[in-house]
C-alpha cells in the first residue's frame, strides 16, 4: 500500500474542511447527533458519521479509498481534549 502525501497545507486542509462542514454538512448531522464525530474527505464532500475517529475515518475510506480526511466533533470546537480536568469537586 503507498503512503498518499498530503495535497494541501495545513491551513489549507482545514480551512476547505471547516468550510465544508459549515456549508454543506453541519445542517444534516448536528440534530441528535452531538459529541459524534464526522470525517470529510475534502476533495468530494463525501462524509461518515461514527462514535470515534477512526471508525470514521475507515468507513470514509471504505467509500473513497484517496479521501482526504478532515475530522470533527459535532458541537466541539475541537475532536481530542489535551489536558487534564480537576479531579478538586467546586466549593
Amino acid at each position: 500500500m503507498a503512503v498518499q502525501q498530503p495535497c494541501y497545507s495545513k491551513e489549507e486542509f482545514a480551512k476547505r474542511g471547516d468550510l465544508i462542514y459549515q456549508t454543506q454538512i453541519r445542517s444534516q448531522v448536528e440534530s441528535g447527533n452531538h459529541g459524534k464525530i464526522v470525517a470529510i474527505d475534502i476533495e468530494t464532500g463525501d462524509f461518515e458519521l461514527a462514535n470515534s475517529a477512526i471508525l470514521a475515518v475507515d468507513k470514509l475510506y471504505e467509500r473513497q479509498p484517496d479521501a482526504q480526511p478532515w475530522v470533527i466533533r459535532i458541537g466541539h470546537r475541537s475532536v481530542f481534549r489535551f489536558g487534564s480536568r480537576s479531579l478538586k469537586k467546586p466549593v
